[in-house]
């Protein structure tokens, strides 16, 4: 299959997807996704699309809760 952006080469793999909503953040592991190796556009099908959104509505257990620490560049003196 070929990017539809770049027309690279894409592969099937697992990665991370990171969720952000106002002050809302979350971090979904191993998700399957379509991912170009020319340009990195990554691609999810529709079934997957619609399991993140229910991520993204709290339908699923967290495996773990992480401490980020939040800055603020023009804050930096």
């Amino acid at each position: 299959m070929k990017c539809v952006f770049c027309g690279g080469i894409v592969e099937k793999k697992n990665t991370t997807f990171n969720y952000e909503e106002e002050d809302k953040y979350m971090v979904i592991k191993n998700v399957p996704t379509e991912v170009c190796t020319k340009c990195g556009e990554k691609t999810y099908s529709p079934a997957i699309t619609d399991d993140l959104l229910r991520f993204a509505k709290h339908e699923f257990n967290p495996i773990a809760l992480i401490e980020v620490p939040v800055y603020d560049y023009a804050d930096r003196t």
